[in-house]
């Protein structure tokens, strides 16, 4: 079948999840001898079109202007599916589902929207107009969670599945032990490490993180942070462990490569999830996979995989006190730590990334 994915951000260079997502659908899909390309945008430094793992990337230069700039990308983006004459568009984002309504207006193609998270609880211009057409006309439309899929049929009555993310159980399975890769990382050998991956960005709620660890310290003297990921939030987080007198027991790692988290992972105590609006990252099924104890804030997808006592724990957003507490009880409690580590190896097993394109393809072959 050749398939053509529509993502705003590139999967090739992209920590974030949707992104890492797409990545391992499209190659995936490549694998199994699907005729693969992925539509973009074009940023600086990048070449237009890349060939990568069986498949091709399309990217396009846009102006970031409010609203403007994005309809010029859905434009371009369609003139590319002309080019490209794909027998089904992916739309990785329902955002991104409006290319594909043109496509099947204009063109004629079938297409699959799929929505990932930050389109379908936070607010933008035009949501619910944008929203119901793209739903409206799609042949399938995809949530990531239950929750997800209750918030999209009250903009659109319609039948909707549910198909998580996935995670590459092989990239967690033959690591080194924790204290070696604590060298390598410049971590110390001694002391609980509570660890942050994603966005430094306003909604992922990392200045409550901090909050938290702040909290911690006072118990936990040698308890260290380790935030992974960069963004917009990162000098005014910065300047808050400045002010807790935290600077010494947070790390900004900054951005790593998606082969490098899984040390990270495997380097930590704790993985802690202080968001304020989730769908389903992909650093949530990699903690799975990792044996890594959570411990999460209460919205979107994130109730969908913590269970809570389970294999990690739920608190609500915006409340370091709480997230300092669950965090103190998983570092004092060795034997809870264990429990929860092979639930969650047992439980990751369930969202390998094989298993969920085959779910997905299932979807195209009834809708293409």
């Amino acid at each position: 079948m050749k398939i053509t994915i529509l993502v705003l951000q590139s999967p090739l260079e992209q920590l974030a999840g949707t992104e890492i997502a797409t990545y391992n659908i499209a190659r995936l899909l490549a694998k199994r001898r699907h005729e693969i390309s992925v539509i973009t945008s074009l940023d600086e430094g990048l070449p237009k079109e890349t060939e990568a793992e069986g498949f091709h990337v399309h990217r396009i230069k846009w102006p970031k202007v409010r609203f403007l700039g994005i309809v010029v990308f859905w434009l371009k983006a369609l003139l590319l599916l002309k080019k490209i004459d794909p027998q089904l568009v992916h739309a990785q984002s329902i955002d991104m589902g409006m290319p594909g309504f043109l496509a099947k207006k204009f063109l004629r193609k079938p297409y699959v929207v799929w929505g990932q998270g930050s389109e379908v609880y936070l607010p933008w211009l035009f949501k619910k107009s944008i929203s119901s057409l793209v739903m409206r006309n799609a042949d399938a439309v995809i949530a990531l969670t239950a929750d997800m899929k209750k918030q999209l049929q009250r903009i659109c009555d319609r039948d909707i599945y549910v198909i998580p993310n996935g995670v590459d159980l092989g990239n967690f399975g033959d690591l080194p032990a924790k204290k070696s890769i604590r060298r390598r990382l410049a971590l110390p050998d001694n002391g609980d490490v509570v660890l942050f991956v994603g966005t430094l960005k306003s909604i992922k709620g990392v200045k409550y993180l901090i909050q938290a660890m702040n909290i911690i310290r006072q118990e936990d003297a040698k308890a260290r942070l380790v935030i992974v990921g960069d963004g917009e939030e990162k000098p005014g987080l910065e300047r808050l462990c400045g002010e807790l007198n935290l600077s010494g027991s947070v790390t900004f790692a900054g951005k790593v490569s998606n082969e490098e988290v899984p040390q990270y992972m495997a380097a930590a105590d704790v993985l802690a999830m202080p968001s304020l609006s989730e769908g389903l990252p992909v650093v949530l099924l990699e903690a799975l996979a990792s044996g890594l104890p959570i411990v999460a804030t209460k919205v979107g997808g994130l109730p969908d995989v913590v269970e809570d006592g389970a294999n990690g724990f739920l608190v609500e957003p915006k409340v370091p006190e709480q997230m300092a507490e669950k965090v103190l009880l998983l570092l004092r409690d060795d034997e809870l730590r264990e429990t929860i580590a092979k639930n969650n190896k047992e439980k990751a097993k369930t969202y390998d990334w094989e298993s969920v394109v085959e779910r997905l393809l299932e979807v195209y072959q009834s809708h293409g």
